[in-house]
């Protein structure tokens, strides 16, 4: 059984884990490319995740999705999306219903997909959408990473500039990191028994409490 929610000191008690892979940057449509195509359309199960340059001015115009990760068991994909033009193939892994592409909150992110090619996802499993039914509650990447394989990620890279000319290691240390976590959520959930929350857990009086004055 996994822990329903997990507390920010419980996590800094956890060993801090990355990506430990192969992590490759495609920011043009050549070999590496068409390789990592190939590696993702042959795997069963891929993590999914994407990144924006963020904006930290009042009313600026959303910058659009600047980045997207794939990733396998062994290796990761940083695909720099304002450098590509062949979204269409690209997305291809995205439509694909028979690879399954795991990662949190993932509407959001085809949302901001879609803007470079209107593709149809097929295939997608939301880990938010789905914990609850193994008793856990918390929702967060860094959450659920704790609880259910009991490590620590950074997110010290989450707001940097995604946009930026080359990106830094530690950069691509995290983007990397938060797909392939994903990928490796959703395989020990399947290795696990389920545990469903009941209705009294999901919503517990103090979290109605505080919706309800919210609402006020």
């Amino acid at each position: 059984m996994f822990k329903i929610s997990i507390t920010p000191e419980e996590i800094e008690a956890l060993p801090m884990t990355s990506f430990p892979g192969q992590i490759t940057v495609i920011d043009s449509q050549g070999i590496a490319f068409f390789k990592a195509l190939d590696y993702l359309g042959r795997q069963k199960v891929i993590g999914f995740d994407t990144e924006t340059k963020p904006s930290f001015t009042a009313h600026h115009y959303h910058n659009g999705v600047a980045l997207l990760q794939l990733s396998g068991p062994d290796k990761a994909f940083l695909f720099r999306l304002k450098s590509l033009t062949m979204y269409r193939l690209l997305f291809r892994v995205l439509a694909n219903p028979k690879v399954i592409k795991v990662g949190a909150a993932v509407s959001d992110d085809i949302h901001g997909l879609q803007r470079y090619s209107n593709f149809k996802p097929a295939g997608f499993m939301d880990l938010q959408q789905i914990v609850w039914e193994w008793g856990i509650r918390d929702k967060s990447v860094k959450k659920m990473s704790a609880i259910i394989l009991g490590i620590r990620i950074s997110k010290r890279e989450q707001l940097s500039n995604w946009e930026a000319e080359n990106l830094s290691d530690s950069q691509k240390r995290y983007a990397a990191t938060d797909a392939w976590v994903c990928r490796e959520m959703y395989m020990k959930l399947l290795e696990s028994e389920r545990n469903p929350l009941t209705p009294e857990q999901i919503n517990p009086p103090q979290h109605r409490d505080e919706d309800t004055q919210s609402n006020q």
